[in-house]
C-alpha cells in the first residue's frame, strides 16, 4: 500500500436535484456530497421525512477511494432502482457522493426495464447539474509515541500536508493520529522509522 500511486479522484462538491415524469409516476433525484456512511444515510432519512407520501426512496452511494459502494431498491423489484443508479455513479467516475431517487407511483406499472430507465434517467439529469471537484486520496496514520520522542513526532506535522487529528496521553505510551495525502505516506513512514516509532493505518483512512 505504501508504494501505490495516488492519483486525484472525482468527487461531488455540492448538491443538485432533478425531476423526471414517466407515465404518471414522478421521480425526484437528489444528489449530494458525502464523506462517510453517516452523511449518506442522513440524506436518505431527510428525504423520507420530507416526503412521507412518496412510494419509494431508492439510493446509491460511493465513498472514498477505492470506492465503497451500496445501493437499495427500497421495495422496487430487485435490480430496478439501486443497481441502475449505482451504475450511473460509476459511469460518471464519481465518489464521495450519495444519490436518492424518490418516486411517487402514478398508477401505471413501468415494468423492470422502464423502472431502471426512469431511476437512472432521473439521476443522470441531477448529475448534469452537480458541481464536482478533484480530491487527493487521504490516509490516517496512528502512531505510538514514547514520551521522549513526542516533540520529534509533532515536528513532522505540517498543515495542510500533514495534520494532527487526534492525540491521547492517558496510556503508558501516547498515540497520535496524523492525516495526510496517500502520496506522502512513504516519506512519513521513513521518518517514523528513523525516529523509532511504530505506526499503523487507522480505520477510515
Amino acid at each position: 500500500m505504501i508504494g501505490e500511486t495516488a492519483v486525484p479522484y472525482r468527487v461531488a462538491a455540492g448538491a443538485a436535484e432533478a425531476e423526471l415524469k414517466e407515465r404518471g409516476s414522478r421521480f425526484l433525484a437528489v444528489v449530494r456530497a458525502a464523506s462517510d456512511e453517516r452523511g449518506a444515510r442522513a440524506l436518505v432519512e431527510e428525504l423520507r421525512e420530507r416526503f412521507p407520501d412518496a412510494t419509494h426512496h431508492c439510493f446509491a452511494w460511493r465513498l472514498g477511494h477505492p470506492a465503497r459502494e451500496r445501493s437499495s431498491d427500497d421495495g422496487e423489484p430487485a435490480g430496478t432502482a439501486g443497481a441502475p443508479m449505482l451504475r450511473v455513479l460509476r459511469g460518471a467516475d464519481l465518489s464521495d457522493v450519495v444519490a436518492v431517487v424518490t418516486r411517487w407511483f402514478g398508477g401505471t406499472k413501468l415494468g423492470k426495464g422502464g423502472l431502471a430507465r426512469a431511476y437512472s434517467g432521473a439521476l443522470d439529469l441531477a448529475l448534469a447539474r452537480l458541481p464536482t471537484a478533484s480530491r487527493v486520496p487521504i490516509v490516517r496514520v496512528r502512531v505510538e509515541v514514547p514520551f521522549e520522542r513526542l516533540g520529534a513526532i509533532k515536528a513532522l506535522v505540517r498543515p495542510p500536508e500533514i495534520t494532527l487529528e487526534e492525540e491521547e496521553y492517558a496510556d503508558e505510551e501516547p498515540w497520535l493520529v496524523l492525516r495526510l495525502a496517500r502520496r506522502s505516506l512513504p516519506e512519513l513512514a521513513e521518518r517514523l522509522a528513523a525516529i523509532g516509532c511504530r505506526w499503523t493505518l487507522s480505520d477510515g483512512g
